[in-house]
């Protein structure tokens, strides 16, 4: 539900689809329009299709039980990298890294990476960055926090670095570069269309 969403919009969508589904089995065992309409408002439908589908894999290759192997948990259906590191590292306490929006972001203005040779080149560094950065024996936590930073300080447009618990190591802050991209916003929204 996370996926693209952010956490306050998804709190109630959560806590009533758990009520409904409480186990991967009674999820796998309900009909897409019953699954669709637990999501109705949510947007995004082929997230709850792609987590039926997950159920009945799960509940018919796996025993009921989400893989705990990074590959195996990619094989199913809506699942990429990012959500794989996350769940083996929140809930299974797996050594993976992640890379959400809000991740990227602290990780490229920390490091000040910048976006050269494109889009795929710039998402290969981050996910390297990432996977180095990521304490052993601790990376469900550190990747919440590196995403609730990325959310509620160091955000896109309008970053609170005096209150940033990393701003004594940011490259970015460091150089001043918050600052100007914060005046090039401001300039470019006062220019008339």
């Amino acid at each position: 539900m996370l996926q693209q969403t952010q956490v306050e919009r998804v709190k109630g969508y959560y806590r009533r689809f758990l009520r409904r589904y409480p186990t991967f089995e009674d999820l796998a065992a309900a009909s897409e329009p019953a699954v669709r309409e637990s999501w109705e408002g949510l947007g995004y439908y082929a997230r709850a299709r792609n987590l039926r589908a997950t159920a009945r894999i799960v509940v018919a290759e796996h025993g009921g039980r989400l893989p705990a192997d990074s590959k195996a948990i990619q094989a199913l259906p809506g699942i990429g990298r990012y959500t794989a590191g996350a769940v083996l590292s929140i809930a299974y306490g797996k050594d993976e890294p992640i890379l959400d929006t809000n991740a990227a972001r602290v990780l490229a203005r920390a490091f000040a990476v910048r976006a050269q040779g494109g889009k795929a080149a710039l998402q290969r560094r981050l996910w390297t960055l990432a996977a180095r950065v990521t304490p052993a024996r601790s990376a469900g936590d550190f990747n919440q926090a590196i995403m609730d930073l990325g959310a509620t300080v160091c955000r896109a447009r309008d970053p609170d670095c005096p209150s940033c618990p990393v701003r004594c190591e940011c490259a970015t802050f460091a150089a001043g570069r918050q600052r100007l991209e914060r005046r090039r916003r401001l300039t470019s929204a006062r220019r008339p269309s």
